[in-house]
């Protein structure tokens, strides 16, 4: 597998990331994970200055900290996911959504990939102190909920969402430090060792 790192989003970006959002677009694909970065498509420098707000963001019923990261590939530069980590939760969070929305974009994906992007997030929550992460997959998304099963997420909860999704929910505990110890093979495929807060 190729290595991968994580990378704060910067104006150097603007271009791959709008590339990257657009290829969701083109393959008519689902995306998560990217901290509405595609709703500020005409407004690239809107949406980094709303991630600084994010990060800085006391955390109250509608929103809670959190930190967005593209994942790229260190071969060819290119960003092949992105993740939006949730750094503390909130009612709303705490029962839809929880601590990581992620994707992969389309052209990039069954090379193994999302696991290193969980693992990685799971890093940026264990530096945050959270010890165990709830997150949630669509039971008609196999290749998230699998990813999060490969982790050592623990089904706690399937419901039907009839106020977000209107899907059957899947809910996962992951123990981060457990998780950690659990896949450090991982390590081998991640690039840039020092993740920046």
């Amino acid at each position: 597998m190729e290595k991968l790192f994580f990378e704060m989003p910067t104006i150097k970006r603007k271009d791959d990331a709008l590339d990257y959002v657009n290829e969701f677009s083109l393959y008519n694909s689902h995306i998560n994970g990217t901290g509405g970065l595609n709703r500020y498509t005409d407004d690239y420098e809107g949406w980094l200055e709303k991630l600084e707000r994010d990060y800085i963001q006391e955390p109250d019923e509608e929103r809670v900290p959190a930190r967005t990261y593209f994942l790229v590939r260190e071969s060819d530069n290119r960003i092949v996911g992105m993740i939006n980590i949730r750094l503390v939760l909130n009612e709303k969070l705490s029962k839809y959504g929880g601590h990581i929305g992620y994707s992969i974009r389309p052209t990039e994906r069954r090379k193994g990939y999302n696991k290193i992007n969980l693992y990685l997030g799971l890093k940026v929550l264990d530096i945050y102190g959270v010890r165990e992460a709830f997150l949630d997959a669509d039971i008609d998304n196999p290749a998230s909920w699998k990813t999060i099963e490969a982790l050592g997420g623990k089904r706690v909860k399937e419901y039907f969402n009839d106020e977000y999704t209107h899907s059957v929910i899947v809910d996962y505990i992951i123990d981060v430090k457990e998780s950690l110890k659990n896949n450090k093979q991982f390590e081998e495929y991640i690039a840039v060792k020092k993740i920046k807060r």
